[in-house]
């Protein structure tokens, strides 16, 4: 959810909140920052939902009053990369397979798209 708060007096929004959807791009796998769904999600929801709030809200240059994780919206393409990166790096991700840490960080939250 996204606040509205203008800074002008007698100025106000109705409704004074807005959900919208916010993407970011994923880091190419074994790239700096690709191991951005690790970090921040667990079975597929913000493992630190404050921390994301933070982080979103310094992104949109707003205020956010809170945020969730919905999907990993990628292309098949993407997702090989990202198998075989995770597979490389396995010890990382606490797993014992490529699917159990996809499954630990991401849920059921893969949203494969062709490319474009």
């Amino acid at each position: 959810m996204v606040a509205l708060e203008p800074d002008e007096p007698g100025v106000w929004a109705d409704p004074d909140r807005v959900e919208t959807t916010v993407c970011r791009v994923a880091d190419p796998p074994g790239e700096p920052g690709w191991r951005y769904f690790r970090d921040n999600l667990w079975h597929g929801e913000c493992n630190d939902p404050e921390h994301m709030r933070s982080v979103t809200e310094a992104a949109l240059d707003a205020p956010v009053s809170a945020v969730s994780f919905r999907e990993l919206r990628t292309t098949p393409e993407y997702l090989e990369g990202l198998r075989e990166a995770i597979g490389v790096d396995l010890p990382a991700f606490n797993a014992d397979s490529v699917d159990r840490a996809l499954s630990k960080y991401l849920g059921s939250s893969i949203h494969v798209v062709e490319s474009d």
